[in-house]
């Protein structure tokens, strides 16, 4: 049903550097070649943040089918012009200031990325090129912070998760705050937000100023996971990947919270790059955590990384249930090594260089039904290559769940099919039914789940 809406043209609340024209005709530009689309979808998701009881980013534009957003060039500056966009976003005729910030981050990181992508500024035909890639976005979103001990904590975790796991990722939140640590998510609703939510009383509590809570996004999530309203910082990455290795390089510590899919593509992405032989010595605390109700959730994660990948695995993160002080104290201690081993390896505090990062973790991966029945789910290779395969499986069913373009390849040539050694298919099987018995693979409320893949068992 279409919403209310209203029009405006707003200036932007904090700093941001000025567009080239060229920059502008191409956000303007609607064509495919243009970037008015891409700029269209992400800047409706930020202005519709906490609005949509769905994850379908094609049920937006159903909301909101008339709205509209063009980039204006001033001899001062920018402006954007709005039209039909969601009320929410505004207080008595005022744009929200957290939303403004939001909307013109959007803005920085689409004309950003596609500008220097043309430039060949960015060589993303290599492993070190793509790491600089990484880099220089986070820098022109002014994320990278010298001069400030490691105190960076990312969470994962679904966006599909029970109030008492929500409750959960805020007592967390909470006591991270507490030890003055900031959290990064993937920005969206869920266990994305919660961390956020109860740093910023512990934060408020310890009269600290300078506050984080950054959201690390890409354009084919973005609209089904808009960015929470605790989200200060927000910066869009080109894809997946480069989307996952900026949680990495940035983080000095992960906490895993209950999640689904997406959170089992998170989790064999960073254990596929730390089970390296040449990421053996790095220190990276890696904590798993819910409330008691979640214990069985992973201990189904923890048995099927274990078969898949070798008892080895488990020697690279904690598992801690129901006791989020305990949780905050062992990501505080393994942030302490993390410094130390920073100062010894003369390794920057702000970004993880010294941490290995090997092409195929750095590749798009399209997930198209011949890509997804290529992948070499076997056992015959070292545990960091299946790691890296597996997170594609994983990555190819989030496609078909939440994002357009996969949602349109399963409608067009139905399931993607998964096959790979039988042993490992079985427990993956079993492990995906539970996700959707747990309602771990879509929002509540909606349409039942059918599920986009195929497991051959």
């Amino acid at each position: 049903m279409q919403q209310p809406t209203v029009n405006a043209r707003i200036f932007p609340a904090a700093g941001m550097d000025v567009l080239t024209r060229d920059e502008v005709t191409r956000l303007r530009d609607a064509t495919q070649g243009g970037l008015h689309a891409l700029l269209r979808r992400c800047a409706l998701a930020v202005l519709d943040s906490g609005g949509s009881p769905e994850d379908d980013p094609r049920s937006l534009f159903e909301r909101y089918p008339d709205f509209d957003i063009q980039v204006l060039q001033q001899d001062r500056g920018i402006k954007l012009e709005l039209r039909n966009a969601p009320v929410r976003a505004f207080v008595e005729g005022k744009i929200i200031r957290g939303i403004n910030e939001l909307l013109f981050a959007v803005v920085r990181d689409i004309a950003y990325i596609a500008t220097q992508i043309d430039a060949g500024r960015f060589k993303l035909d290599d492993s070190h090129g793509i790491t600089h890639a990484v880099f220089e976005i986070l820098r022109n979103a002014r994320i990278l912070r010298p001069n400030i001990d490691p105190n960076l904590v990312v969470c994962w975790g679904g966006h599909s998760i029970d109030r008492n796991e929500y409750r959960y990722t805020k007592k967390v939140g909470y006591d991270l705050g507490l030890r003055g640590l900031d959290i990064c998510t993937g920005c969206g609703p869920g266990a994305m937000k919660g961390p956020m939510k109860g740093a910023t009383i512990a934060h408020d509590k310890q009269r600290l100023r300078t506050k984080r809570y950054i959201g690390i996004t890409e354009p084919g999530i973005i609209a089904a996971e808009s960015p929470n309203p605790i989200v200060n910082q927000l910066v869009i990455m080109p894809d997946i990947e480069k989307r996952l290795e900026a949680f990495v390089r940035v983080g000095h510590g992960i906490i895993v919270f209950p999640g689904g899919v997406g959170t089992a593509e998170e989790i064999l992405y960073l254990l596929g790059i730390l089970l390296h032989p040449q990421n053996a010595h790095v220190p990276f605390p890696l904590v798993f955590a819910g409330p008691k109700e979640s214990a069985e959730y992973f201990q189904q994660i923890d048995q099927f990384l274990r078969l898949a990948l070798g008892d080895a695995v488990a020697q690279r993160y904690k598992i801690i249930i129901d006791d989020p002080g305990e949780t905050a104290k062992a990501v505080h201690k393994g942030i302490e090594k993390v410094r130390e081993y920073r100062i010894e390896s003369q390794d920057a505090f702000f970004f993880n260089w010294g941490l290995h990062i090997e092409l195929q973790f750095q590749q798009p991966f399209k997930p198209t039904h011949q890509n997804m029945a290529a992948l070499k789910l076997y056992r015959d290779q070292p545990a960091h290559l299946l790691a890296a395969d597996l997170r594609r499986a994983f990555s190819g069913i989030v496609a078909g769940n939440v994002k357009e373009e996969g949602m349109a390849a399963i409608a067009a040539h139905g399931p993607f099919e998964i096959a790979g050694d039988p042993e490992i298919m079985r427990a993956l099987d079993r492990m995906l039914a539970s996700f959707v018995v747990q309602q771990r693979m879509k929002l509540p409320g909606g349409s039942a789940y059918v599920p986009c893949y195929r497991v051959k068992t």
